[in-house]
């Protein structure tokens, strides 16, 4: 199954999403307006919203759901996804994004972050709106976690000596628990079986993670043209992803002493991608992470069969699998 053919499981879902975006997004303050359409037009591939609506219909076995807070549940879900970008792109100091301008570089560092905030707590008003103390917790919760993600990172970059297991913790916060959230609370909504709550938060955690590597990966051999970010930003970043990691653990010498210095950014220059990736490439770092994501999706595949056979769990089923395979 093909993404496309994913994402017309739940097309009319998608499209009535997009407008409650749009509309939830709007303020009566102007300068609000113009970076939450800024963000708005710059598209996205909408996943986490998608994971929403699947998980869904996966959950209620087929039956109507007619209240629509599916629909809220998923623009929530992107919303806290923007916030977070938009806080990321000041952090980093990124000028590009889907080979857009990042609204930083369009209205500056404070709007973006301000309007992050705004998209925040929007998004925490929906919530809220849904009466569900439970969707309250598990959002509250990620939140947090995501937060403290973001800090981890800080403290990992430009550091040498990050170990698998703290960039797993990262990957964990940063991306794979806003996916966990996102599926569990459409079990919540939509079914109230433990059963089905457990195993759809487990299939956006280990999505998430897969999603997350491959996004690493990606990193050292995608072609900027349809990526819209340029080999090596992360490192440029100076975040040691996990094919970098790898390389490292398993290099002596110059080499070794070449990537650490690339990590601690000691050179005022861009690093030499051709020597990196050439360590990366001797060392099998594509290769370790891909087998990673390919773990990762396979779980998060299994776990699905807790739920009701249908279309959605299908699509489920496929979305983790077009994850790893993906080129941008």
């Amino acid at each position: 199954m093909t993404l496309d053919e994913i994402r017309g499981l739940v097309a009319a879902d998608m499209i009535a999403v997009d407008s409650v975006i749009r509309t939830r997004l709007k303020s009566a303050v102007p300068l609000v307006d113009q970076v939450a359409e800024h963000i708005i037009a710059g598209g996205g591939k909408r996943l986490r919203p998608l994971i929403v609506l699947l998980a869904a219909h996966a959950a209620a076995g087929g039956r109507p759901l007619p209240d629509g807070k599916h629909l809220e549940a998923a623009a929530f879900i992107e919303f806290i996804h923007t916030a977070t970008l938009l806080h990321d792109d000041v952090v980093d100091h990124s000028n590009l994004r889907r080979g857009r301008d990042t609204a930083n570089a369009v209205f500056g560092n404070e709007a973006s972050v301000l309007v992050g905030d705004f998209v925040y707590s929007r998004a925490f008003q929906m919530m809220a709106a849904t009466g569900s103390q439970r969707v309250m917790e598990i959002m509250a919760d990620a939140t947090n976690v995501i937060a403290e993600g973001e800090v981890l990172q800080l403290m990992n970059a430009h550091d040498p000596d990050t170990t698998e297991e703290r960039y797993l913790e990262v990957i964990y916060r940063k991306t794979a628990r806003l996916f966990e959230a996102g599926a569990q609370v459409a079990a919540v909504f939509c079914s109230g079986d433990a059963t089905h709550e457990a195993a759809l938060a487990a299939y956006g955690r280990h999505l998430g993670a897969a999603y997350q590597l491959i996004d690493d990966v990606l990193d050292y051999r995608s072609d900027p043209s349809t990526r819209g970010k340029n080999l090596g930003e992360d490192l440029a970043e100076g975040k040691p992803t996990l094919p970098l990691i790898h390389a490292l653990r398993n290099s002596s010498g110059d080499e070794a002493e070449a990537i650490r210095r690339v990590i601690r950014h000691e050179d005022e220059d861009l690093p030499d991608m051709t020597q990196i990736i050439a360590s990366i490439d001797r060392t099998g770092g594509i290769e370790y992470t891909r087998a990673r994501a390919e773990a990762e999706s396979q779980q998060a595949v299994d776990v699905l069969s807790a739920l009701p056979p249908s279309p959605c769990r299908d699509g489920l089923a496929a979305l983790a699998l077009v994850a790893v395979g993906r080129d941008r």
